[in-house]
């Protein structure tokens, strides 16, 4: 039984549109991302998840340590319900929650909020000056680190724009005006190389791209290799630190070689969508998926589905779309794309497909995928065993 056969027979008592998450695919990518993290631990980045009960799960795997959110309400969310040791990927303006952060004990204990400036530490002192001060408690901080890679003097740059901080002398500085201030303490570093974690190595149809990003990547690690470890040098000067985050998914196996790392973030590998397709270092099974009914067929080559119009962010392009996965062989009318309420898909797999029939489509990136739909139905095997809510499903939507 192939894949297809397997998702159909599983969901035949469902009707589309619904997502699934293949249980044996999500095993084979978290146990192969154990083992290229080499002993080091696996901090769970919540984005890419979105749906709490699958993010127990991955917790309860062996390798996995702490969760890293993608905002402050979410964390304290998941700290309420029993989820520990949460690093908060970004800064935060949320006043509101930054308040509830200093008054609650458990949440100020298990939480720790991301800065790269002074004006970070600014903001949270206004946030928390109405808490009473029998009430207040601790803020926890990760120092942000700008780990981009700059080149020709400046004037070629890969990477995310992050944080301001990139050299020792300024998060030495950042970090002693940290401890200078009652009421928070310096835990954690934090610095994220997304033009080697996010970016894949092995890209199809272009040689000199491949070549091209291969070369920067090469060049990156070795930079980052010194940099980042003469800033933990400089920060552990100042004060002594829990962790030091690096890498993604794509990274994880040449992050943890790093000594002055010592945990590693990924996120996208357990669903393994369609832009991690593209790495030499690991191949992963697509884990998450969903489905689109065929709703109608306006030529032998061609059927229409329900829906199906949800790009991934980022810089716009056809790689932001969803993937016709299964059956093989469809493809988007380049005049309409994947669209708001339907999409049509041209070619030789569509003279076989039926009014009701299914085509299964897997997201370019992760979590985004549980933005759209308020359960998540688990498979094992050719069998549904459960159902589990997204964080939309639980009511929950922080961005």
């Amino acid at each position: 039984m192939d894949d297809r056969q397997r998702y159909d027979q599983a969901t035949a008592h469902l009707d589309p549109p619904f997502a699934v998450l293949d249980l044996a695919a999500l095993r084979s990518n978290a146990s192969g991302m154990v083992q290229r993290a080499a002993g080091k631990p696996i901090r769970v980045a919540s984005k890419s998840i979105r749906s709490r009960p699958v993010l127990e799960r991955i917790l309860a795997m062996d390798g996995f340590t702490g969760t890293m959110a993608f905002t402050l309400p979410e964390a304290l969310w998941l700290v309420s319900t029993g989820v520990r040791d949460v690093l908060v990927a970004y800064p935060t303006a949320d006043r509101a929650a930054l308040a509830e952060l200093a008054s609650d004990t458990t949440a100020a204990q298990e939480i720790t909020v991301m800065v790269d400036r002074i004006e970070h530490l600014d903001l949270i002192e206004s946030a928390v000056a109405d808490v009473q001060n029998r009430n207040r408690h601790e803020i926890r901080v990760c120092l942000d680190i700008d780990a981009s890679f700059v080149a020709f003097g400046g004037r070629f740059r890969a990477g995310v724009r992050r944080s301001p901080i990139r050299e020792p002398e300024q998060a030495a500085d950042l970090a002693a005006a940290t401890a200078k201030r009652p009421g928070f303490r310096l835990v954690g570093l934090m610095a994220y190389e997304a033009q080697i974690a996010g970016v894949g190595d092995d890209p199809p149809g272009n040689p000199a791209l491949t070549q091209a990003i291969r070369w920067m990547q090469a060049q990156s690690r070795r930079e980052l290799i010194m940099r980042r470890g003469r800033i933990v040098q400089a920060v552990r000067q100042v004060t002594e630190l829990e962790f030091v985050n690096g890498g993604g998914t794509g990274s994880i196996e040449k992050t943890v070689r790093e000594k002055a790392v010592t945990e590693v973030a990924a996120g996208s590998g357990f669903f393994h969508p369609r832009l991690f397709d593209f790495y030499r270092g690991f191949t992963g099974r697509p884990a998450a998926l969903f489905a689109l009914p065929v709703v109608r067929r306006p030529a032998p080559d061609v059927v229409t589905v329900l829906g199906g119009g949800y790009s991934a962010s980022g810089s716009p392009g056809q790689n932001r779309l969803p993937q016709p996965y299964l059956p093989c062989g469809l493809r988007y009318d380049s005049d309409e794309g994947a669209g708001e309420v339907q999409t049509p898909l041209l070619g030789q797999a569509a003279e076989d497909l039926r009014i009701g029939d299914r085509v299964w489509f897997r997201h370019a990136k992760a979590g985004e995928l549980c933005e759209r739909f308020a359960s998540l139905h688990l498979i094992d095997g050719d069998k549904v065993v459960d159902e589990v809510p997204t964080y939309r499903g639980e009511g929950r939507t922080f961005l």
